[in-house]
């Protein structure tokens, strides 16, 4: 839209405010934005991931590899590859450049959330069911798993040996809920079942800092674009922002033991008491927003004065995971019944006035007849005789101009990867029970219908046996 024409008080507006589109694909249960929010990877309950191309809403991959419903999804930093983690037990980490799995790696529980290290794709830390968290390199084809503590860090000068041993006992209980790299992928930060918040090195998988913020299960950690701000979702129906110290600093001045996790803002509906399902931050960090447990509505305060500044009221279902893109005023959500994805942006109406003062509009459109020289630049005879012109002129079709490819090649991003158009994919899944096969012909959907890829392996060989291999007796 050209910016000339928009109000500019719509354009100083940085939160949505309707909503403008929906998503559907499958019944989808978790949402991530790329970094640079150019796609948006969905998962589907079905262990299908879907990625949406956000500037056609139409579906760029379709990933088949779960079994089970998708869990959580994490973008590498140049987009090309995206770890999806499932309740069957597995994360898969996939190239979008051909759909292909790059590592498949199988837990002994399920897993809670994965995310990948901010630079490198080859390693993740994950977050399992009723078991320690583990960071993952998938360097090899044979993953290298290094078990990180849950145990928070405790000061034990001038304390009881008894009451040590009964805190330790204590803390032997507690496991840990929810896992993420810190900005520059130095250290973890891991929210436990009893509230507590650890700090690990990434490097040498030991606890650095604890701090307990609440006496609930820490559900949700994200990290603002600035890479100091917290935000935490507890089961306390309290959400708060948190100002971390620059772990940047570490062995540069700053000790572990005077990390400070400061709490900025508690945001909670101290009138209807609301659980929280899902928060985020906005692009810039100055809004936050969550999802309500039974309740259709999106909160979304703002952090300079910890205010509530907008409840977004859309489809009568309840929502599950929002996400807000990196760069611009726009959420994604997924209702939890219909598992559909829907758009909350702004709609910037046209101001015409800007580019004609005179400009007036009209309630019905007039019928206008224009004269045939009225907007014509140049005399109909010159325009002709340069058209003659330019006839008699021999085009070069040999020759490049090197210096407009090199100055194109120069803007390009090393770094910027693209996914490939697939000129083959397949039309979405349809929901409905009753699909056409003919001509005036029905059947009923079979309930097995386009997952016969769970009985293909990897290198394409169908794995049922034992089917064909029964011949009829002569």
């Amino acid at each position: 839209m050209n910016l000339s024409l928009v109000d500019p008080f719509a354009l100083a507006q940085d939160y949505p405010d309707t909503l403008t589109g929906k998503l559907r694909s499958g019944h989808a249960a978790c949402l991530r934005f790329s970094r640079k929010g150019d796609y948006l990877a969905a998962g589907r309950v079905d262990g299908t991931v879907i990625v949406f191309d956000l500037e056609t809403n139409g579906v760029a991959r379709k990933l088949r590899g779960h079994t089970r419903q998708i869990q959580s999804l994490s973008w590498s930093r140049d987009g090309r590859y995206l770890l999806s983690a499932s309740q069957d037990w597995k994360c898969i980490l996939w190239d979008l450049k051909d759909g292909s799995r790059v590592r498949m790696v199988r837990f002994a529980a399920p897993v809670y959330i994965a995310e990948l290290h901010p630079f490198n794709h080859l390693l993740f830390v994950a977050s399992l069911f009723e078991e320690q968290p583990v960071l993952v390199d998938i360097s090899n084809p044979k993953p290298i798993k290094h078990i990180l503590p849950s145990v928070p860090l405790r000061p034990q000068d001038g304390i009881d040996p008894a009451a040590v041993a009964k805190q330790a006992a204590q803390d032997a209980k507690q496991s840990t809920c929810v896992t993420i790299f810190t900005a520059l992928g130095n250290h973890i930060i891991s929210g436990t079942s009893k509230g507590w918040i650890n700090i690990i090195e990434t490097q040498t998988c030991k606890t650095i800092h604890s701090t307990r913020l609440c006496n609930g299960v820490i559900i949700l950690i994200r990290l603002a674009s600035n890479g100091r701000d917290l935000l935490i979702n507890s089961s306390d129906r309290v959400i708060r922002t948190v100002l971390m110290s620059d772990l940047s600093q570490l062995g540069m001045g700053l000790d572990p033991a005077n990390i400070k996790l400061d709490v900025e803002h508690k945001f909670q509906d101290v009138v209807n008491r609301l659980s929280w399902n899902h928060v985020s931050f906005s692009s810039t960090g100055e809004f936050i927003m969550a999802s309500t447990y039974m309740n259709s509505d999106i909160y979304i305060w703002e952090r300079s004065h910890g205010s509530l500044v907008k409840i977004l009221e859309g489809p009568r279902e309840e929502m599950g995971v929002v996400e807000w893109h990196p760069s611009r005023p726009m959420i994604m959500s997924c209702g939890l019944e219909s598992g559909s994805i829907y758009m909350w942006s702004i709609i910037t109406p046209q101001k015409w006035s800007a580019l004609a003062p005179d400009f007036a509009e009209v309630e019905e459109n007039v019928v206008y007849v224009e004269r045939e020289d009225e907007y014509d630049i140049h005399p109909a005879e010159e325009v002709h005789q340069q058209r003659l012109d330019q006839e008699d002129e021999s085009p070069d079709v040999l020759s490049l101009d090197h210096m407009s490819n090199g100055a194109a090649l120069g803007e390009m991003d090393i770094d910027t990867f693209r996914m490939p158009v697939l000129l083959d994919l397949s039309d979405s899944e349809s929901e409905e029970e009753i699909i056409a096969v003919g001509p005036g012909t029905m059947r009923r959907r079979s309930p097995g219908a386009g997952r016969e890829w769970m009985n293909t392996s990897n290198d394409g060989t169908s794995s049922t046996r034992g089917m064909l291999g029964r011949g009829r007796k002569k």
